[in-house]
């Protein structure tokens, strides 16, 4: 059985998301993160566990932004966050270092706010490599 790679952009994703199973979003090479209007995490893909370096059965039904990544509680991540729930439009692209004990992921995050499944923001992060 070969397995296929799903090839799939962040709109075709909060498109196509009711269609989706787990094993489709586990697929996706970029960390995939669905919140709920308030910041609770309902999907956490495999590429988002390697990346930081947490297990989904750790972190689902958790707050993002008091739970597992307190760092982003700032307004160039929160305040994006919360100003696009309030809208119901968000649709924004910027880096950010997290700071981990082993060492600082440097990210772009991709926040798009979606109505379905149900209202929420879904986060699309991907490893900036940094040389210097």
């Amino acid at each position: 059985m070969t397995v296929q790679r799903i090839d799939l952009g962040p709109e075709d994703i909060v498109r196509e998301a009711p269609r989706l199973t787990a094993a489709d979003f586990d697929q996706l090479p970029f960390g995939t993160i669905r919140l709920d209007l308030e910041g609770t995490i309902g999907i956490y893909n495999k590429a988002e566990e390697a990346l930081s370096g947490r297990h989904r059965d750790d972190v689902i039904g958790l707050n993002f932004f008091r739970q597992v990544a307190p760092c982003t509680r700032v307004k160039e991540f929160y305040g994006l966050f919360r100003d696009g729930v309030a809208r119901g439009q968000l649709n924004e692209v910027f880096d950010f270092t997290f700071r981990f004990a082993n060492g600082a992921r440097h990210v772009r995050i991709r926040m798009i706010f979606a109505e379905l499944p149900s209202p929420g923001v879904w986060l699309f992060v991907t490893p900036i490599n940094a040389s210097c």
